[in-house]
């Protein structure tokens, strides 16, 4: 507890993977898939990814990092404490997850609760996308 896990790789987050986000969830706002009106209406000069999309990466980065122990039957994602968009992700940039462990939490049958700080990056940007206090629970 209050150990960083570190930095996972950088990830693209380009107009492809925008778009494929939209068409899953439906949300086709144009700041996120007009590439032509958002360069001329949007404060941000181009698209932006979905909070929701930039919020999705978490999970995976997060177990690329080491967040389960390998011995671990199953990973369950359990929810959030604490989320805030703080910058857009512009289409085009690249992210990455910085991880630090709050804490461990005893759970029923040898489960226990992981409670952590992910903080998403954007590369050349001091401000991150966003921070969560995010919770997995983890089966033996």
């Amino acid at each position: 507890v209050g150990q960083s896990l570190g930095a996972s790789d950088w990830v693209d987050v380009d107009q492809p993977r925008i778009n494929q986000f939209a068409e899953c969830t439906g949300d086709r706002q144009w700041i996120h898939i007009d590439i032509d009106r958002a360069r001329k209406e949007s404060p941000f000069g181009g698209t932006i990814a979905h909070g929701y999309l930039s919020l999705s990466l978490v999970a995976a980065l997060a177990m690329k990092l080491g967040l389960a122990p390998k011995d671990a039957s199953a990973v369950i994602n359990y929810g959030l404490d604490k989320v805030r968009f703080i910058t857009p992700v512009k289409a085009g940039e690249r992210v990455r997850l910085q991880l630090a462990l709050i804490g461990v939490e005893p759970k029923e049958n040898g489960q226990f609760l992981i409670k952590s700080k992910a903080t998403l990056e954007i590369e050349n940007n001091q401000s991150p996308a966003l921070v969560a206090e995010s919770l997995a629970l983890i089966i033996p």
